[in-house]
């Protein structure tokens, strides 16, 4: 009996404590609470933001606002491929998408850091890291930062920049294109360039080139001023040109007979009609016309069709030149995901036409590294008319006889 009840009373202790230590607890988290209450009544009161210590990192340099900003900054052009009105203009167009709203925590970013910071990495591709220490961001925002730009970039001005040619507009193109090796209703130029990348993880050879590095495609249709008037971003590299241009968008619109208005020339009692112009990559259309092939029988007159032909196309091996030149991220390989890499190479020739448009300077220096290397292709034989309307080989029959007229003496180099 008198151990039954020496446990009792040990249990009855220990409850005892037990509740005791409970109750005690409670009390503390009570004080606790009462007090961040206070804390956070006091701050409030005070109506007064404070610098955060915790949140945002203390950064000594800060090259945007002291450097860039200051009135006697002179080198835009040099740091972000343009000059200061028209680096004004981009942002009062994207501001409506990039603006934020300032909190109690801190004051956003504003659109005219983040479309630097974007258009800097564009043109140096410098690492995040770098970029980060000049613009007095984290590493991890200006990442967010360039994503988000580059996307605003190509959802909003897309539509603006890059589009085929109508009306005047066109004749203006054609009549360019006419003044400076007189290759009549040419509307454009086509070709294909290698954007360098690292290869992804699933399928990595898909995009393994001919020169055994990881690339992607950017199919573009420029005019005689080096602007983008249509591109097609995103094939692999191992994918030949051929089936790029048959699987892309002006393809299909070009078979409609939407690509041009329904307009033509008549020379010697044929019908001209608008066309591009493109190498032995490409069919022979009605509305694409290419070079004859040379099979070492070829005679003057189509050898200097030929000639012709490739020194109007040089315009789009120019344009490709330019593009690289400005925005040089794109001379190296792109660390992004793939699909966002097609995000880049977009925003990238929207700038560039936003930059010849507005004649920004560009500095032959930017042109060194750069080597668009013109290989042979294998000839692509299909050839296609319209409707019934025009026969290309007839078209590239009645080119050569105007050329023979219009260039006598040219003619005697290819005989």
């Amino acid at each position: 009996m008198r151990q039954q009840r020496r446990r009792s009373a040990r249990r009855a202790e220990r409850l005892r404590r037990w509740r005791e230590d409970v109750y005690r607890r409670i009390r503390a988290r009570k004080m606790q609470r009462a007090a961040m209450l206070l804390m956070a009544v006091a701050g409030f009161q005070e109506g007064q933001h404070r610098d955060r210590q915790i949140w945002v990192e203390h950064r000594e340099s800060n090259w945007w606002e002291d450097t860039v900003l200051h009135p006697a900054y002179r080198k835009w052009n040099e740091d972000f491929r343009m000059s200061k009105a028209c680096f004004e203009h981009i942002c009062n167009q994207l501001n409506p998408v990039l603006r934020k709203q300032d909190t109690n925590w801190r004051k956003s970013i504003p659109v005219n850091k983040r479309v630097a910071l974007t258009l800097y990495r564009l043109a140096t591709n410098e690492s995040y890291r770098s970029i980060g220490n000049l613009f007095n961001v984290a590493r991890s925002t200006a990442c967010v930062i360039f994503q988000e730009t580059c996307e605003a970039i190509v959802s909003t001005l897309m539509r603006t920049y890059i589009r085929m040619p109508e009306g005047r507009t066109l004749e203006k193109t054609m009549r360019g294109f006419r003044r400076k090796t007189g290759f009549p209703m040419c509307g454009g130029a086509i070709d294909g360039s290698h954007i360098p990348i690292i290869g992804p993880n699933e399928n990595h050879t898909d995009f393994l080139n001919r020169k055994n590095h990881h690339s992607v495609i950017l199919q573009a249709v420029c005019d005689d001023k080096y602007r983008f008037i249509d591109i097609n971003v995103g094939w692999p590299g191992r994918v030949h040109d051929a089936r790029v241009f048959s699987n892309s968008r002006i393809r299909r619109v070009g078979d409609s007979g939407r690509l041009f208005p329904n307009i033509a020339e008549n020379l010697y009692g044929v019908e001209i009609p608008p066309m591009i112009i493109g190498d032995p990559a490409y069919p022979l259309l009605s509305w694409l016309m290419k070079g004859f092939r040379d099979n070492g029988n070829l005679t003057a007159e189509k050898k200097m069709f030929n000639h012709i032909l490739s020194k109007t196309r040089m315009v789009i091996e120019g344009c490709f030149g330019r593009l690289k030149g400005r925005w040089r991220c794109l001379l190296k390989r792109n660390d992004s995901d793939t699909e966002f890499v097609v995000t880049v190479i977009t925003a990238c020739c929207i700038l560039h036409n936003i930059c010849e448009i507005h004649k920004q300077r560009f500095n032959p220096e930017w042109l060194q590294g750069i080597n668009e290397e013109r290989r042979p292709r294998p000839e692509n034989l299909d050839v296609h008319g319209q409707a019934g309307r025009f026969n290309p080989e007839q078209i590239r029959e009645t080119l050569v006889q105007h050329f023979v007229r219009l260039f006598p003496d040219e003619l005697q180099r290819f005989q």
